[in-house]
């Protein structure tokens, strides 16, 4: 999106109020205790969905996520509270063996990530890298198969697996995948460039998205990603880079987390046009990514990026290889 185009998403553009119905659904929300998650999880329950996961780090956090929901909403036995810490692979690896033993799982929305300028390392890549892309996609193909088997029930509705991106994934054109490796440059703490991180996760994020749908366009659940836009939530709360600016910025421009919310759920009951695809202020809109991934360079560095995640991704599990 251009510069006019943000500006005018942000100042001129409320998504719709969602509406459409999630009845007898289980849902999953990564990151809801607080922010978009935890605004899109009150939707959900709103709109009668079964079960609502709550998947958290934090437990405390989690349960007074769930007493707040299901106070707001009058609805009560809804929401369940699941530890998931996504800079630990046997923490998703659990997670994910957990959510094997529902019945159904209707929707995966992965909206937890982390945006630090600080580096460390969490399961042997830069933390932001494995929270935001590894382990992100480890959940997403390692649940992928229930996600089949919910569609092959016979239920109406078709799986979801939506992934929340950023539009600032247009501030960078990671220069890393030029690399021989490019986790591994992005995982040096000598030449990191940790005031890029966040934008070059939600950039890998995109990439990774656009080599692998077409992958998967016969398993039965709709893949998508989304942008909620510029919000007023708590994952800026360890920039202090120009806090100042950033502070006005969210002042003037910053939608409610309940307003971001709404494109969350948008993407989680949108049809079979988003499969793949990058919405924005709830509606499909591939124009809107930015110059560098639709183009020949950024196909190449899809494809690379996607060959590097899927080596670290079978090291992991060797089971995410029978899912591609």
């Amino acid at each position: 999106m251009t510069v006019g185009a943000v500006l005018y998403s942000q100042l001129f553009v409320t998504p719709k109020y969602p509406t459409a119905s999630f009845k007898d659904q289980t849902i999953i929300v990564t990151g809801s205790n607080v922010g978009l998650g935890f605004e899109a999880a009150r939707h959900f329950v709103r709109l009668y969905a079964e079960k609502v996961i709550l998947a958290v780090r934090n437990i405390a956090a989690g349960e007074k996520a769930k007493q707040s929901i299901e106070e707001s909403t009058g609805r009560s036995n809804v929401c369940e509270v699941w530890e998931l810490d996504l800079s630990s692979y046997a923490s998703v690896k659990a997670f994910a063996e957990r959510a094997y033993k529902l019945d159904r799982i209707d929707v995966l929305l992965e909206n937890a990530g982390i945006n630090s300028t600080d580096f460390s390392l969490a399961e042997g890549h830069e933390r932001t890298i494995t929270v935001n892309v590894i382990s992100t996609f480890l959940l997403g193909l390692l649940l992928l198969p229930k996600l089949r088997a919910t569609k092959n029930q016979g239920f109406n509705a078709w799986p979801h697996w939506s992934i929340v991106t950023s539009e600032v994934h247009a501030f960078t054109n990671l220069p890393e995948w030029k690399c021989p490796s490019t986790f591994e440059a992005l995982s040096d703490e000598k030449q990191a460039n940790m005031r890029a991180r966040y934008v070059t996760s939600k950039l890998l994020e995109i990439l990774v998205v656009r080599e692998i749908a077409p992958k998967l366009a016969q398993s039965g659940v709709i893949l998508n990603m989304l942008n909620p836009g510029f919000c007023q939530s708590q994952l800026i709360r360890d920039e202090r880079r120009d806090w100042w600016l950033v502070r006005f910025l969210m002042l003037v421009l910053a939608r409610t987390v309940e307003v971001g919310a709404r494109t969350l759920v948008a993407a989680a009951a949108a049809g079979h046009e988003s499969y793949g695809a990058y919405m924005t202020d709830g509606k499909v809109n591939n124009g809107a990514l930015s110059p560098f991934v639709t183009s020949p360079e950024g196909k190449k560095a899809q494809e690379k990026v996607w060959s590097e995640l899927k080596e670290i991704l079978v090291n992991i599990d060797p089971e995410i290889a029978k899912q591609l």
